[in-house]
């Protein structure tokens, strides 16, 4: 009889027969080490306002599986957007092919869990269309009406519900539900034709009224002004090698892909990790503690369950300066000897898993943020980043500030344009001089790359102070 698939709406009965599922599963996974069918049906959508009009609304409904079947370090994988029994037998046929010979024994099925991060909701469902977008008319006219220097404002609305099922090949079902929404705003100034942008947004895995409640928006759209505002007046960036001091919550960005990429188990497997073989070394000043927490609730990378199954959970990447152990996926962790981490996480159905971060931060010190500041006696307060680059192997960084101050004898004097902060990630964790008692996560607009997937993470930090980084100008 066939069991029906119902992860977005309890009318909804997709095509998968999971008795059939399950049979095919098993036979595939015959020899090998693990094997999952991860099946997903997802809605999302999004509102981008512009130039005083909508620009664009879209709509996607997305439904399919991938089935997995791994054999020592290979991964064989199948997708499809159907979810009817031939279908599944074509991908483990293809899945099953990896195996070439292996003989091995399955792990076993992921812990189950009765906690659920957040409530079940379709964020897509309220409010309605008219709503939301008038929502991003008044945004628009709010920001116009705060200054006349405002001469464009552009502002997004963005939510998905995600709803998946794994299935193990000895039978064992693991559901959940991923609500997630977004809002952004920017604000372009000009005077005395120049211009500058400011941009501001928060998200997470709670219903859409959370963020567009008036007091939240418009602080948003606050925010986005006087960044906007404060690069208006920004001096060209000095050059150099200086200190570095930087703001609590989204600065967090840089250690998320500076450190916690190379703190990532597939990278330390395979030795191309700056970080490769050194759990239990001293890698970062002494009062850095770098964790991994996946378990925060309504948080923009909190998850339940990863892609895998396994239950998300608190791991500490770095304690004290030192190094206690890497982020782990089922393969990985299994070939390491190591026990996985709840990081398997995957873009969708159509990608194979990997370690990847949730979210990922530095805890607090014992430093108070003034403290910090006024030790610094020529450098740079960086408060907000922009894009950047990392390699993994060398932990080489090169960081882009939207938002960053001169100061000299502790005082914050002129903002600046264009600096570009460049080090590597090892080296950085050692010259971290004083560490805040002010940790703030991010608001929850982060999305990761990595071997071609995004996914929502969250970051953050306290105020650091880092000696001797080199400071790009114009």
């Amino acid at each position: 009889m066939a069991d029906g698939l119902r992860p977005d709406t309890p009318d909804e009965a997709a095509e998968m027969d999971w008795q059939a599922a399950e049979t095919i599963l098993a036979n595939a996974a015959k020899g090998a080490d693990d094997g999952e069918i991860f099946v997903e049906d997802s809605r999302s959508e999004s509102f981008y306002w512009d130039d005083g009009r909508l620009k664009s609304a879209s709509f996607d409904a997305t439904k399919g599986f991938g089935l997995r079947i791994v054999s020592g370090e290979r991964a064989g994988y199948g997708h499809a957007s159907v979810l009817d029994t031939d279908a599944v037998a074509r991908a483990a046929e293809a899945a099953a092919a990896v195996k070439l010979g292996h003989e091995g024994q399955l792990d076993v099925s992921p812990a189950r869990v009765n906690r659920q991060l957040y409530p079940d909701f379709d964020p897509i469902e309220a409010p309605g269309f008219t709503d939301k977008t008038s929502l991003l008319a008044e945004i628009d006219a709010y920001c116009r009406a705060k200054d006349p220097r405002v001469v464009q404002v552009a502002a997004t609305l963005a939510g998905a519900r995600r709803g998946l099922t794994i299935l193990r090949p000895d039978g064992v079902k693991l559901n959940d539900h991923r609500p997630l929404v977004r809002i952004n705003v920017s604000v372009t100034v000009e005077r005395d034709g120049r211009r500058e942008s400011g941009s501001a947004g928060a998200g997470g895995r709670q219903p859409y009224e959370v963020f567009i409640a008036p007091d939240r928006w418009k602080a948003l759209a606050d925010e986005a002004l006087r960044i906007a505002l404060v690069n208006l007046d920004a001096v060209p960036a000095p050059a150099g090698e200086m200190d570095v001091v930087l703001g609590p919550g989204w600065p967090g960005v840089l250690l998320h892909e500076a450190v916690g990429h190379g703190l990532e188990g597939d990278f330390n497997r395979k030795g191309t990790s700056a970080f490769s073989g050194m759990v239990g070394q001293r890698v970062a000043a002494p009062g850095v503690t770098v964790v991994d927490d996946g378990t925060i609730e309504n948080r923009r990378g909190s998850l339940t369950i990863d892609d895998e199954g396994t239950p998300t959970q608190r791991t500490v990447l770095i304690e004290d300066g030192i190094l206690k152990g890497y982020l782990q996926d089922r393969m990985n962790a299994r070939l390491s000897g190591v026990p996985a981490t709840g990081n398997g996480r995957r873009e969708s159905y159509a990608h194979r898993p990997m370690p990847r971060m949730t979210n990922t931060f530095m805890t607090a010190g014992e430093h108070d943020p003034s403290e910090i500041l006024s030790s610094l006696k020529r450098g740079v307060y960086a408060v907000n980043f922009g894009g950047g680059q990392v390699d993994i192997t060398s932990g080489k960084f090169v960081f882009q500030c939207t938002e960053a101050y001169i100061v000299e004898d502790g005082k914050i004097k002129a903002p600046i344009k264009g600096a570009t902060l460049i080090g590597d990630g090892p080296s950085a964790l050692t010259r971290v001089k004083m560490v805040g008692n002010d940790l703030k996560l991010d608001e929850g607009v982060g999305t990761c790359g990595k071997g071609g997937q995004s996914v929502p993470v969250g970051v953050g930090q306290p105020t650091l102070y880092i000696t001797g980084l080199t400071v790009g100008g114009m």
